[in-house]
């Protein structure tokens, strides 16, 4: 069977809280096994890489650059694309599910990406969304890390 994937997408620049809650969900997902895929970069994305590989995760970044050298120390696995921003429809092709924390112009558009592939997407933090808009793909927003994490394993059928 597949290792399930989770992308943990956010901004290179958080907030403090943010990059707390980022490095919590790292870690509540590398407890549970699954495997986390992020960016490869600094921030949202470095906090969550260290708190999965504190747990014992298995972490994949996705870095813009055509170097895999560029990733975050705590990556196990770099894919290195050479495709700069480019690389957000990569991630969102690659993982079953996201959790969004905070972010900038770079989280929207993952965020868009994975509901346009009609993947679970849960938002810590992140953009409001107009509701409307989203032909019943809808953000579910959170408060808590744990929350998070949950909200999204039982999305999707993961115990």
């Amino acid at each position: 069977m597949r290792r399930r994937i989770i992308g943990i997408i956010g901004g290179a620049e958080p907030t403090a809280h943010e990059e707390a809650w980022a490095e919590r969900v790292g870690r509540l997902l590398g407890e549970r096994d699954v495997a986390i895929l992020t960016g490869g970069l600094g921030g949202v994305m470095e906090a969550a890489s260290r708190g999965a590989h504190g747990a014992g995760g298995l972490v994949i970044g996705v870095v813009p650059t055509g170097q895999a050298e560029s990733c975050n120390r705590w990556v196990e696995i770099s894919i290195a694309t050479g495709i700069g921003d480019a690389r957000n429809v990569v991630i969102a092709n690659s993982a079953d599910g996201f959790i969004a924390i905070g972010g900038s112009l770079g989280t929207l558009s993952e965020i868009a990406f994975a509901l346009k592939r009609g993947k679970p997407v849960v938002g810590l933090g992140t953009w409001a969304l107009d509701e409307t808009r989203l032909a019943g793909a809808g953000l579910i927003c959170v408060t808590t890390p744990e929350e998070a994490v949950t909200t999204l394993l039982t999305e999707l059928g993961i115990d």
